[in-house]
């Protein structure tokens, strides 16, 4: 299964690579001083001249420390004060129920089905299917209730207690159709499906045998996709066409369920105008809850959709270039410092002007203020025409950059709402050609290249809503490009997908951008496809992005750099979400477990492991080890087991050092002392007598450096090494094992390779 356990907390890990996809390695000794699996470059992806290797590190080494600042930003904004006027602000966002995979339990099954009515008649035929199936795919429009049905479709034949499971979109059709691991009485669903590579095509055999096998299990699978599934050949059969249910009807069905505001003849009969109108079932149940809340009022202010009312009437004005560009500019620049907006909106203007002079259609027709000769731009008091270009769309704001003084802040120009960043970024889809987007895509690719880093970030933040209505083209002309690219090319592509996250139909899509990437396209896709794994789509997909990371580790030295790179990144914002971290750890464990002692894979793996020890928080220099021990439950147990395997092989002095640092970053909080107890029996289960011994040792010597010699940290190491009192050791107190410095490791911050 996608996301199984076994009975030791270990995860389903894919093989490791063949011969013939990754070079063999002389097997490193993982109890000694062996030269470390990744130190040199090895496999396919090996450069041919060594001379570049170092340059192109410090470049992808440079790209992750812009990753770095941009999560750091989004952990700050979304778990401090949120926000979302600022940059950087997404990941994390609450999703629905089965967009990430892992198991629905049932309470959060009845909160996305609270309102649900059924629609007729194509509830009733794919329950049809399903019954005599096991198996049925829901195709529609985005927005149009396909997830909702398919979990009300799997509860009304296995009941409300049922527990279901939800599948990665990418692959998990072909990994369900081959596994013989089908659990009996089960339900699974699969949201957004994306299809299969051309190499993992699931064929109508395959498809017979996996609904064959589902109802000799007594079990069930729901599909939801887009209406193009319908034309695949091996799922034809299986498909129902959604429907939403009929807005009135959906709307009276929530009122009946919510407290009654009594309502005039008046507000009634616009309501019910207002519902007629609307085409997600998302929107009326809001819409319903509003007017339970908040009143009529606020209801009608959701069904008017006013931001699209005005967002419209401006573009029905059919605007000059002068005003058309700095929108257009800044639905992709919002919030960066109006000085920088500025000049960017320049760029823009200039791009647009060298195309039009090349003879094509220009972008909109002047008018008698633009077609002045340049000399009088300087008087146009262009700034001050914002309260004219775009009223109730733009306003402008205070703000300080990152990091900041709030008496350093600067003029920004933002919308006034991110709804009306959309509909804008929409509308200039939908009305303009070529004309437009041709130097438009070529100023932004100027701004991946060139920006800095506030600016790429907000260029791939308006690129991800691009996205929802142009996802072929964003695909194949802008994140193709960036993807093998330069580093900041790189980072921006990576922000993008991570950003397409933000949208539930897109998620699936990104993740299927990626491993695509990962798939014999290059070294530099292959970097780009591992910094995007991190942060909201490493979240979303946690057991398919560690599966891709593990693989891209195996690969190149500059590949395998980057994957650990992203694996530490993915510890890092993982911080605040305990289930997320103990899944990093857990994964990292069954891998050295299910590795053969020697192998190129143990040391991969154990090299990893101290990647991990090592990394310290976004926010602090504190280690990410300390936080987990002092606010996440059951990490001290598989922290241990990581520790006691590091410090097993030629990484022990930096494991030493990694568990000093966090004694010493804990030594003043009483709160840890079960905590810190529980790591050393965690590690002394795994470890002999003579080498528990001998980590008391070293950890003694360490402890007499300056850096960790500090009041307190002694104290708690004994906490730590405290069950091994009244036990004697089997051999003699001091181990036979050479003496180690272990000098401190400020460098290992974010988890960098050394």
């Amino acid at each position: 299964m996608a996301d199984g356990t076994d009975a030791d907390g270990g995860l389903d890990i894919p093989p490791v690579a063949t011969p013939d996809e990754v070079a063999e390695l002389s097997p490193a000794d993982d109890t000694g001083g062996a030269r470390q699996a990744g130190d040199e470059g090895v496999g396919p992806d090996k450069p041919s001249e060594q001379r570049g290797e170092p340059d192109e590190r410090q470049e992808d080494d440079r790209g992750y420390d812009d990753l770095r600042r941009v999560h750091q930003l989004v952990n700050n904004n979304f778990y401090g004060v949120v926000d979302a006027a600022g940059a950087a602000f997404g990941f994390g966002a609450p999703s629905s129920p089965g967009l990430a995979p892992g198991t629905i339990e049932p309470e959060e099954a009845d909160r996305a089905l609270r309102f649900h009515l059924p629609p007729r008649p194509c509830f009733d035929e794919a329950l049809g299917k399903l019954r005599e199936n096991a198996l049925v795919v829901l195709t529609g429009q985005d927005g149009c209730g396909r997830g909702a049905g398919a979990l009300a479709l799997l509860r009304e034949i296995l009941g409300d207690d049922a527990r279901l499971r939800s599948l990665s979109p990418a692959n998990a059709l072909a990994d369900l159709a081959a596994s013989q691991d089908l659990r009996r009485g089960q339900g699974y669903v699969i949201l957004d499906y994306v299809g299969e590579p051309a190499h993992h095509a699931v064929q109508a055999y395959d498809i017979r045998r996996l609904s064959e096998e589902l109802g000799h299990k007594g079990s069930y699978l729901v599909i939801t996709a887009g209406d193009t599934a319908r034309r695949r050949l091996a799922l034809r059969d299986h498909c129902v066409p959604w429907r939403a249910p009929d807005p009135a009807e959906l709307f009276g069905h929530c009122r009946r369920k919510l407290p009654d505001p009594g309502l005039t003849p008046d507000t009634e009969r616009e309501l019910e105008q207002r519902v007629s109108e609307q085409r997600r079932p998302r929107d009326v149940v809001e819409a319903a809850l509003a007017l339970s809340r908040d009143g009529a009022d606020k209801a009608l202010d959701i069904l008017r959709d006013t931001c699209r009312e005005r967002v419209e009437e401006w573009f029905r004005g059919k605007p000059s270039a002068d005003d058309l560009l700095p929108l257009a500019a800044l639905a992709f620049l919002e919030g960066i410092p109006e000085r920088t907006f500025e000049k960017e909106c320049a760029a823009l203007a200039a791009q647009v002007r060298n195309w039009e002079q090349s003879g094509e259609t220009p972008v909109a027709e002047p008018d008698d203020e633009a077609v002045k000769p340049p000399g009088g731009a300087v008087a146009r008091q262009s700034r001050a025409r914002w309260k004219e270009r775009a009223v109730e769309l733009v306003t402008t704001e205070h703000r300080p950059g990152p990091g900041r003084d709030a008496r350093r802040s600067e003029r920004r120009l933002v919308f006034t709402s991110p709804r009306v960043r959309e509909l804008v970024i929409a509308a200039l889809h939908d009305l303009y050609g070529y004309e437009l987007w041709y130097p438009l895509r070529l100023w932004l690719g100027d701004l991946a290249l060139n920006g800095d880093l506030d600016t790429r970030t907000e260029v791939a933040r308006g690129v991800a809503l691009l996205a929802r209505h142009a996802l072929v083209e964003v695909d194949e002309n802008l994140l193709k490009v960036w993807s093998e690219g330069l580093t900041n090319q790189r980072v921006t592509a990576a922000l993008t997908l991570q950003f397409m996250c933000d949208v539930e139909h897109l998620a699936s899509q990104a993740l299927n951008i990626v491993l695509s990437w990962t798939d014999n396209s290059g070294q530099g896709r292959a970097v780009t496809a591992a910094m995007a794994l991190t942060g909201r789509l490493g979240s979303l997909y946690r057991l398919e992005a560690l599966n891709q990371l593990w693989f891209l580790s195996l690969r190149g030295e500059r590949v395998a750099f980057s994957a650990r790179r992203s694996l530490v990144l993915l510890l890092q914002t993982a911080e605040h979400d305990p289930e997320g971290a103990l899944f990093i750890l857990r994964y990292v464990r069954t891998v050295i477990v299910r590795s053969a002692q020697g192998s190129r894979e143990r040391s991969v793996a154990l090299r990893i492991s101290v990647q991990l020890l090592e990394a310290v928080r976004l926010e602090t220099a504190e280690p990410v080890t300390a936080a987990l021990l002092r606010t996440v439950p059951d990490s001290a147990r598989h922290l241990g087991s990581l520790w006691a395997d590091v410090l097993h092989s030629g990484n022990r002095s930096r494991a030493v050092s990694a568990l000093c640092r966090t004694l010493v970053q804990l030594r003043d909080d009483p709160s840890v002392t079960g905590a810190v107890h529980e790591l050393g029996e965690a590690m002394r289960t795994t470890m002999t007598p003579r080498q528990w011994a001998a980590l008391c040792h070293h950890l003694s010597i360490a402890l007499k450096h300056p850096d960790y010699a500090i009041p307190g940290a002694r104290q708690l190491a004994q906490v730590l090494l405290g069950s091994l009192r009244g036990r004697p050791p089997a051999g003699p107190r001091r181990s036979a094992a050479p003496l180690i410095s272990t000098p401190p490791f400020p460098s290992a911050q974010g988890g960098r390779s050394k």
